[in-house]
């Protein structure tokens, strides 16, 4: 499948707006129900879009193109789908704002249960990473939206102009205040683990890194080098919200560092946040689980990018709250991109599936801490490693049966549907209640953006071929677990068309959708990150492509043959009207591939190639007419 941005995602605004807008009321909720983080997730797959594309933004109406005003008019006229826009924004603010003010991030029906038991009140209650990463990013595309869009609605005299402006003056603070709560419960869910080498943690991660057999005091050693400036920098640096005990001084401990499924059990309050949040008690054991790590660094993403600190949307709290994050943000990509490609063997990460700390092993962990390393390859902006890394996803795609049919009973299913079980420990026993765990079903989605994001990292047209043909190898897997039925038809994810009906045992809550009704009901954890996945593909296809510098000399050498022989054919200039009208058109052949050169090498070649035939056809019409 072409991988499409513009028109994809204006089918996903079409399909969202089918199943959840009518009558000017929006419906929340979808197969696994509504929560803070569903909700959130079904927002985002509209307003995501509109703030980091600048051709679907929906804040300046007068701007808006033809077919989007198409697709969006069930809000209303292109005047009125701000407006509608910020009603929508209005109702979830209230709905997961508590009656005291404080933000609700409760992961709610998200949660599942290792046996045949609901999860108790005070589970359902309990708020994880995911909700602070899809706030964080909610509320800064949404101050991007409610900061330009006010501007617009200022300068209209209607009176229904200046209650909404009114309207967006009261959203903004409410949108800030869950912002803030949001960071708050990043910096307060990291945590750094250093276990001795003799336990069964520090063996799992030993055994990861020791790719041949070498002495383990050699190994311990050697790690210790190559992680010296990250567990110097964390130990003087990262104060704010850490736990007090943690030990970086002993070199003879193994360490590891990420976020945990929601606010350590040990972790400080943070004094300057006036919220809840800033020292409410967590849960989370002190060890940082992959998945939340890679969730949170995507989150992070947003507060870090330029765009964010230009329009100054962050208050002073928050930018104190952002550089603590930027700098686990650092410190982690740093450490599990060390740890995946340490010793002189191959790589750790090459050795499917990676085994996490606590001994559980996947394939979903592998690409995991593959998207931490290409998230420093970017940072660093380095390439010299990336067809190992390349190489690595190609294999994954194999194993989880991407660019492979999948066969009866084949464990590779899991990946896709239900997905990949995530105990969360430290949640057993909250109000009596059984152990938790966290499902992941979004392997294809992960491995579709990394995709995209390596090819744009990449600087070699082999290599970015090789990326393009795994996204869309990928997409074609997605696509066939698309919704078809129903007004949810073109949303995801109906999994079972691709992972056949065998669901291996998970207990169901009673918040969760029969299995005949999945089917109809969008997934929205699954549509949003396909969302994303478009959003990055459009960054790339507006990027200008690859200038090879040997195309470049290609180009370069061709158009000054045509230039020499163009100068040559001007001395030889006989019909005024016929040969000086070509000869214009081939000098702006030229002077376009001149301009062309360095940016569009191949498009300057062809150019130039256009203008050596027709100056070949003059000249050999001349000789022929000599001849005559």
């Amino acid at each position: 499948m072409r991988i499409q941005p513009r028109q994809q995602l204006l089918e996903v605004w079409r399909s969202l707006l089918s199943a959840c807008y009518d009558k000017g009321v929006w419906h929340w909720g979808g197969r696994d129900g509504a929560n803070s983080i569903s909700d959130t997730e079904q927002l985002l797959c509209l307003l995501y879009p509109a703030t980091e594309i600048q051709a679907f933004a929906l804040d300046q109406p007068d701007d808006m193109s033809d077919d989007i005003r198409s697709v969006l008019i069930p809000l209303g006229e292109e005047t009125r789908i701000g407006g509608a826009l910020v009603g929508v924004l209005e109702d979830y603010f209230t709905r997961y704002t508590a009656p005291d003010g404080e933000p609700i991030f409760a992961a709610g029906s998200y949660l599942r249960t290792t046996d045949e038991r609901e999860p108790s009140a005070e589970q359902y209650g309990l708020e994880v990473v995911d909700a602070y990463s899809m706030s964080l990013t909610l509320c800064i595309a949404s101050l991007r939206f409610l900061r330009v869009f006010q501007r617009f609605v200022d300068k209209e005299v209607r009176r229904e102009a200046r209650e909404l402006s009114a309207r967006i003056r009261v959203l903004m603070p409410r949108v800030s205040a869950r912002l803030t709560a949001a960071m708050t419960g990043l910096v307060r869910s990291f945590v750094v683990h250093t276990p001795s080498p003799k336990s069964e943690q520090g063996q799992a991660i030993l055994g990861m890194l020791n790719q041949i057999g070498a002495p383990e005091d050699t190994v311990i050693a050697g790690i210790a080098r190559r992680l010296d400036r990250v567990r110097v920098q964390m130990a003087n640096d990262v104060k704010l919200g850490q736990t007090p005990d943690i030990d970086l001084e002993d070199d003879l401990l193994l360490f590891e560092c990420g976020w945990s499924w929601g606010i350590d059990q040990k972790a400080s309050p943070i004094d300057f946040v006036s919220g809840r949040i800033g020292d409410q008690p967590g849960y989370a054991v002190s060890r940082p689980d992959l998945y939340f790590t890679i969730v949170a660094l995507d989150g992070i993403d947003d507060l870090t990018w330029r765009r964010t600190r230009e329009m100054d949307l962050l208050n002073d709290e928050q930018r104190q709250l952002a550089d603590a994050l930027e700098l686990r943000w650092d410190l982690t990509q740093r450490y599990w991109s060390t740890a995946a490609r340490y010793g002189p063997g191959r790589w750790p990460l090459e050795d499917i599936p990676w085994r996490t700390s606590d001994g559980e092993e996947s394939d979903y962990y592998t690409l995991a801490v593959a998207t931490m390393v290409l998230k420093d390859f970017a940072n660093r902006q380095t390439t010299e490693e990336l067809p190992e890394l390349v190489a690595v996803f190609d294999q994954l795609a194999r194993r989880g049966r991407i660019i492979s049919r999948l066969t009866a009973g084949d464990p590779a299913a899991a990946l896709h549907y239900p997905g990949v079980r995530m105990a969360l420990p430290g949640s057993e026993g909250i109000g009596g209640g059984p152990p938790l765990v966290w499902v992941v079903p979004d392997f294809a989605t992960l491995l579709l953006k990394r995709s995209l994001q390596a090819w744009q990292l990449s600087g070699d047209v082999a290599m970015r071929d090789r990326l393009m043909s795994l996204a869309e190898l990928t997409m074609d897997h997605l696509g066939r677990r698309q919704i078809t039925t129903g007004p949810a038809a073109g949303l995801w994810d109906d999994a079972e068309r691709v992972a056949g009906s065998q669901r291996p045992g998970l207990a169901r809550t009673a918040v969760e959708p029969e299995p005949e009704d999945a089917a109809v009901q969008p997934s929205w954890y699954l549509t949003e990150r396909i969302v994303e996945c478009l959003v990055s593909a459009d960054r790339n296809f507006r990027e200008p492509p690859l200038a090879m510098r040997s195309m470049i000399t290609r180009a370069v050498e061709m158009r000054s043959e045509a230039e020499h022989l163009l100068n040559q054919e001007m001395l030889e200039v006989g019909d005024p009207d016929v040969s000086q009208a070509m000869l214009s058109r081939i000098e702006q052949q030229l002077d376009e591939a001149r301009r062309l050169s360095n940016e569009q090498p191949a498009t300057a070649f062809i150019l130039a190639g256009q203008a050596l035939q027709q100056l070949y056809e003059l000249a050999y019409a001349r000789r022929d007419a000599t001849r005559a």
